[in-house]
């Protein structure tokens, strides 16, 4: 470099000058490339982080929109499942009040139906046979069979007697088989003794006992046998029917009473 000082005519002086500043260029020349580099790495940087921000930002408007349309998919479909409930809800309030309706036109219906039943059945015991129990016996009996009965002795009762000696008769030969014959006969002959019609008061319960002999009323009927001899002044034929009474039904009210008058006898 002191032969350049030398070549160029610079003293030392100069030539230390030169030198300084020679120097000095280099150093500046470095600083200024080393300022380059950290102004394009900073730019360099400053993309990057632009870029990523873009990017960044674009991702979360992305998935920003994404979520958005997710949730206004989400309030539809919550929407549409609300409004579906809210139709079964009606729908079920409406099958329950038609069920409703069914179970109470179902009630109507069997109400009706048994009404219907009942009221036939009544009907039909109009004319069907019924169980009948009377004097101690049970038989079948029609159901106008057992009215005229009752209609008869109803009169009886009333004191009607000459005139429920014709129904009575009527009555016997319309039913002859009657389970109700026997007491029939019974009264029929009381209506007869009230009117001191004794012979043929006597000739219905002699009729009684011989067709049915173990029927609650054949013990009063021989009783009243001797009391229509007895009326007739039949004594001895009244005398021989006590007996029989007193043998053939020992243990009965008529057999006390018919006792008491064979005393009377004696």
């Amino acid at each position: 470099m002191n032969h350049l000082f030398k070549t160029f005519g610079f003293g030392p002086f100069r030539a230390v000058l030169c030198a300084g500043f020679l120097l000095s260029a280099t150093v500046t020349h470095a600083g200024l490339f080393d300022d380059d580099e950290a102004r394009r790495a900073i730019l360099d940087l400053r993309q990057k982080v632009e870029t990523a921000k873009l990017d960044a930002d674009q991702k979360f408007a992305d998935q920003l929109k994404r979520s958005t349309d997710e949730s206004a998919q989400l309030r539809r479909s919550l929407l549409d499942l609300q409004n579906e409930i809210e139709s079964l809800r009606a729908e079920v309030a409406k099958l329950k009040g038609q069920d409703e309706q069914m179970v109470r036109d179902l009630a109507d219906v069997q109400k009706r139906q048994k009404d219907m039943t009942q009221s036939v059945d009544d009907r039909l015991r109009r004319f069907e046979p019924a169980k009948v129990t009377l004097d101690g016996r049970e038989f079948m009996a029609e159901p106008a069979e057992r009215r005229d009965y009752e209609a008869a002795l109803a009169m009886f009762r009333k004191g009607e007697f000459s005139a429920v000696q014709v129904v009575f008769v009527d009555f016997l030969s319309r039913y002859a088989n009657s389970g109700y014959r026997p007491s029939a006969l019974f009264w029929l002959g009381n209506a007869q003794y009230a009117t001191k019609d004794y012979k043929e008061a006597m000739a219905n319960f002699r009729n009684l006992v011989a067709g049915a002999p173990d029927h609650q009323r054949a013990p009063e009927a021989v009783l009243a046998i001797a009391n229509c001899q007895l009326e007739l002044k039949d004594t001895k034929g009244a005398r021989k029917t006590l007996e029989e009474l007193l043998v053939n039904f020992p243990n009965t009210d008529a057999a006390a009473a018919g006792k008491e008058r064979l005393a009377r006898f004696k």
